[in-house]
């Protein structure tokens, strides 16, 4: 995928950024709840294809806390930052050549542990409690992303 032109990483970008918030949108009853089950965080998993996907990343939790309730400005600014982060960190994990399962690991603790850092401020939550409950919100997401990336993988990427 290394020539891929503006044109199509730019459709590319726009069409997971617009899955990532219909996704947010029909799953918010359960993405915005105790344990933030977020379903659409599993797209972070695709910058181990897709590594311009990155700052759309961002861009999509940005959109979604924005459109859907998010929390104020920490909240969206958070949660952009926080996107874009996560999905470095899976496509550092893509180029250092390790297994793909080790995905899991940034999905789950990044959000996991740095949301709740603003969130318990916001919500006057004990950010222990906040963090235990995001980290287990985030494994489904996180499983949901390796298996996504591994279906790709071994159909449309040959």
């Amino acid at each position: 995928m290394k020539n891929d032109s503006s044109i199509r990483r730019i459709t590319i970008s726009g069409i997971v950024i617009a899955i990532y918030v219909v996704i947010m949108y029909f799953t918010q009853g359960f993405a915005f709840g105790q344990y933030q089950i977020r379903i659409a965080t599993s797209l972070y998993a695709l910058t181990s294809i897709y590594p311009f996907l990155i700052l759309p990343m961002g861009l999509s939790n940005l959109i979604s806390n924005t459109i859907m309730g998010g929390l104020g400005p920490f909240d969206m600014i958070g949660g952009a930052l926080v996107g874009v982060v996560t999905a470095s960190v899976v496509y550092f994990i893509k180029k250092l050549k390790l297994n793909d399962w080790f995905m899991i690991i940034p999905i789950i603790f990044i959000p996991g542990l740095v949301v709740p850092i603003w969130l318990s401020y916001l919500t006057h939550i004990p950010y222990k409690a906040l963090a235990l409950s995001l980290c287990i919100g985030q494994i489904i997401p996180a499983i949901f992303g390796v298996i996504l990336v591994k279906q790709l993988k071994n159909s449309v990427i040959k």
